[in-house]
């Protein structure tokens, strides 16, 4: 932990998973600041987040997969966490097919943009078309 973070830490205010993802490298550095401003909010918003791999209701390479669709996702694009969560996921032993998949399946979150996109196109070019159609 750097001396910055150390010092910032609110007197009394144990953060034991904040402390063990940064030990981990699971610690994104941008999360820093949140961390340094509420300390408390920030490791129970952590300890929350790690539950999937402390509960032991889902076999972690099956969380590792998640992981990796989330961080791939179009709405995070989180290019470190992929890469951890890949190599996790390889240590675990999961396949390249299965990351593939994973990976084919992430990139169905962005075609919600044609989902609204295209019909909305297709209107306005309707309406340029006919004008005075009521389609305007």
């Amino acid at each position: 932990m750097s001396p910055d973070v150390e010092a910032a830490r609110a007197p009394g205010v144990e953060t034991p998973v904040v402390d063990q993802m940064r030990a981990r490298g699971a610690w994104n550095p941008l999360w820093d600041k949140l961390h340094e401003w509420d300390p408390a909010w920030t490791e129970q918003f952590m300890a929350m987040g790690m539950q999937p791999w402390q509960s032991g209701v889902l076999e972690p390479k099956f969380v590792e997969l998640l992981c990796i669709a989330v961080d791939a996702a179009a709405t995070h694009m989180y290019a470190p966490g992929v890469r951890r969560h890949i190599r996790a996921a390889l240590d675990l032993g999961a396949t390249r097919e299965e990351i593939l998949e994973v990976l084919k399946l992430a990139t169905l979150v962005g075609i919600h943009a044609c989902n609204v996109g295209v019909p909305i196109l297709a209107e306005e070019l309707a309406a340029r078309e006919h004008p005075g159609s009521g389609l305007d």
